[in-house]
């Protein structure tokens, strides 16, 4: 199986997984009245619900891992198709849920993007934003053998530690008051600027890769060019 063939198969495992995501979120949300999810208390615990959708959202990133270590045929090419495959689903999540459901309407609606360990909040833009570095980032990775060096990570895990925080930062500040108050955190105001810096920061292993891949490029017209004239 060729290394196309490869990607192709990840994306569509990927835009199926998007698909049965969006039709799960959307019958959850119809049942609990949350088709806009911009509301207090995310999944009522009276529904009785709140396990299995934890443990659900838990089971998807297995599976989406789980494919990418199929696809890949070492270490790096296995996290570059988990990469990819995570940014396919999420994009297209929205994609189908919007198909399905109306929603959501803009880029800029909010959402709920996890529950563990607890409650995330931001606009649609946000993770969609981090999902296309994903795709870009694992296809770098998985198909052009490409490898960012260790401090790209170490400072791309910054950034993801920080947009984390911009994600969860209303919710966790209602931490000392309990769990109920957790679950009835609704944000207000979403942290552009400080997650616009976690984005760059995440964003530096693509940038490292694309930079070393230019000098790579120039050294090996450079040595072309050398022993052409040497000739």
């Amino acid at each position: 199986m060729n290394s196309k063939f490869r990607w192709l198969l990840v994306v569509l495992f990927a835009a199926a997984m998007a698909w049965v995501e969006a039709a799960v979120v959307f019958y959850l949300r119809v049942l609990i009245n949350r088709v806009q999810p911009y509301q207090l208390d995310p999944l009522p615990s009276s529904v009785g619900l709140g396990q299995a959708e934890l443990v659900r959202e838990a089971a998807t990133m297995i599976m989406l891992g789980c494919v990418g270590w199929l696809a890949g045929s070492n270490r790096r090419a296995r996290l570059g198709y988990v990469m990819m495959a995570f940014g396919v689903w999420d994009i297209l999540y929205y994609v189908f849920l919007a198909l399905l459901s109306g929603w959501p309407t803009s880029l800029l609606d909010w959402d709920i993007l996890f529950l563990i360990p607890v409650p995330w909040w931001s606009p649609v833009l946000a993770p969609v934003s981090i999902a296309v570095w994903m795709v870009i980032a694992g296809t770098a990775i998985a198909q052009f053998h490409l490898w960012p060096r260790l401090t790209a990570w170490v400072v791309s895990l910054g950034g993801a530690m920080l947009a984390l925080y911009t994600f969860t930062a209303d919710t966790l500040s209602a931490l000392g008051d309990g769990l109920r108050a957790v679950r009835e955190v609704l944000p207000a105001l979403f942290n552009w600027p400080l997650f616009g810096v976690a984005i760059l920061l995440m964003a530096v292993p693509l940038l490292d890769m694309l930079w070393r891949l230019k000098m790579n490029t120039s050294a090996r017209a450079q040595l072309e060019k050398s022993e052409s004239l040497s000739v």
